[in-house]
């Protein structure tokens, strides 16, 4: 991990947030609003609220019913929206879950022209120098997917500078094939990332879906190539792994019920986060990551009830 970064007070996370339907009983669904870096700042807002460390979300609506939605449950959760861009042109995302009897989920998208998609694209009032006033960073590779090859150059060379300046730069490759232009412009852009990244909050079947591993052992060497030494590499039920001793962590609760998985790794990034931002050690961390994310998959959707968390 980076040395001589600043105290973090001030969290940001990027990304796209979307309207979310979730099948009830195969006839009834539930509209809700969540998108993988959303969700991390949702549980972050939640366990960091009796700190003074603020979480901000950084995105693009439209000026549409669904996006005053998305914009009021932002707020609602506690979260900052002053670094959201509004299109007035555009609409929001949408996408809708089903789940199966074993808790896994197949997911529907209707994304293509959303107004995530213009985030930091010019004319715009939320440039990328509006996010020099963060203290860390949370993005993935969703967030980079959705962005044009030149906003993502862009976004790239910002980080960089911001890392060189202080600031803590967390990063999840969430992998999603069908966002990305060409496996090979997804392998480029995320090895980048794990250059740049102080906490690296991989899964290890996204790993290995994006650079072809064999199995965990090459995806750590291959981390460690590129200068990850600090985060967790997820893997479901199994545990997480230590990225800075390559060693799982021990002492975790078995998870003995999953209901949807649908934000397990994104609640795992946000307790993860927090216990670093808590100064919480390592060991904490991957223990607080892993037992936000056991609890999350006892609930249907990606964010649970507030008195659950």
């Amino acid at each position: 991990m980076a040395r001589n970064k600043r105290p973090i007070q001030k969290i940001c996370c990027i990304g796209e947030v979307m309207i979310e339907i979730v099948s009830d009983d195969g006839v009834n669904a539930k509209l809700g609003v969540a998108g993988d870096t959303f969700n991390t700042a949702v549980y972050l807002s939640r366990i960091l609220a009796d700190t003074d460390v603020s979480v901000a979300y950084c995105t693009a609506l439209g000026s549409d019913l669904y996006s005053q939605i998305i914009m009021k449950s932002i707020s609602a959760h506690g979260i900052g929206t002053s670094s959201i861009e509004i299109r007035d042109d555009k609409n929001p995302g949408l996408y809708a879950i089903d789940t199966d009897e074993n808790g896994e989920r197949s997911f529907t998208y209707w994304r293509s022209d959303s107004a995530a998609r213009t985030l930091f694209q010019a004319p715009c009032s939320v440039p990328l120098e509006e996010l020099t006033g963060y203290d860390l960073l949370y993005l993935s590779g969703i967030s980079l997917a959705i962005l044009t090859p030149e906003v993502r150059r862009n976004l790239l060379h910002f980080v960089s500078g911001f890392c060189k300046g202080g600031g803590t730069v967390a990063f999840d490759s969430n992998y999603r094939p069908r966002l990305w232009e060409s496996t090979k412009a997804a392998r480029e852009l995320n090895r980048e990332m794990w250059r740049l990244t102080d906490i690296a909050l991989p899964s290890l079947d996204d790993e290995i879906e994006l650079f072809g591993d064999r199995n965990e052992t090459d995806v750590l060497r291959r981390l460690g190539s590129l200068g990850v030494e600090f985060g967790a590499l997820k893997r479901g039920a199994l545990g997480p792994i230590n990225l800075t001793t390559c060693q799982k962590a021990q002492g975790l609760p078995t998870v003995a019920e999953v209901v949807d998985s649908t934000a397990a790794g994104d609640s795992f990034n946000a307790g993860f986060l927090a216990a670093h931002v808590k100064s919480k050690d390592v060991r904490e961390c991957l223990k607080a990551g892993h037992n936000l994310a056991a609890e999350v998959i006892k609930w249907n959707g990606a964010i649970t009830p507030i008195q659950c968390i």
